[in-house]
């Protein structure tokens, strides 16, 4: 079995004030750069305890909401029904485990991708959950030095060269990919900026 990184740290993760506001930010920029609309079905990837889920839950017609924590889904779970949209949950590991019979028109993810480690890769199998000219849109850090996380939670990367991760974005096939910041995350011990990650499968 894997080792549940956000045992502990579900009960109380969304009572953390710098990290609700980040997501508000990241949510926003979602909004800025992609085109959300009343009757689209989104993927939320590592979507926690559903911070992301819930802000954007208004603007479409279905979120399915996957994460690889059994104790994180349960915080999502428990708060299920004020969500306003159709929402499906998924304790899944979607870089080994199967893939969902799934269709969707976007991908987007908050902070996720430093925790995978092979994050071309992910990209190439969350391409195969978008329907034709759907979008992924990702937000994290940029390359930081190791102070981000103060606690062990499978960090794989200390955040993302902008470039680098554009590159692996458009080699694994997505097209107009693009990159912008999103916001700056400030924490008690310093400042981390975030960008904003998007592309689109090609329809043909």
């Amino acid at each position: 079995m894997k080792k549940d990184h956000f045992a502990e740290r579900s009960t109380g993760y969304d009572e953390t004030v710098y990290r609700l506001r980040y997501v508000d930010e990241m949510a926003e920029a979602i909004r800025r750069h992609l085109p959300l609309e009343r009757d689209m079905h989104l993927l939320d990837f590592g979507a926690g305890t559903g911070l992301l889920t819930e802000r954007i839950a208004p603007e479409v017609a279905e979120i399915t909401a996957v994460d690889i924590s059994p104790s994180m889904i349960s915080q999502l779970q428990e708060k299920s029904e004020a969500i306003p949209c159709r929402l499906s949950l998924l304790q899944k590991d979607l870089c080994h485990d199967e893939l969902p019979e799934i269709l969707v028109d976007g991908v987007v993810s908050t902070m996720t991708l430093h925790h995978i480690e092979d994050v071309p890769g992910l990209f190439q199998r969350l391409m195969q959950l978008l329907k034709p000219g759907g979008f992924a849109a990702f937000c994290d850090i940029d390359t930081e030095d190791g102070t981000f996380h103060t606690i062990d939670t499978g960090v794989k990367h200390f955040g993302f060269d902008r470039e680098e991760i554009r590159q692996w974005m458009e080699t694994t096939g997505f097209e107009n990919v693009d990159i912008e910041d999103a916001t700056v995350i400030r924490k008690p011990h310093g400042e981390y900026p975030a960008f904003i990650l998007w592309g689109y499968r090609p329809r043909g």
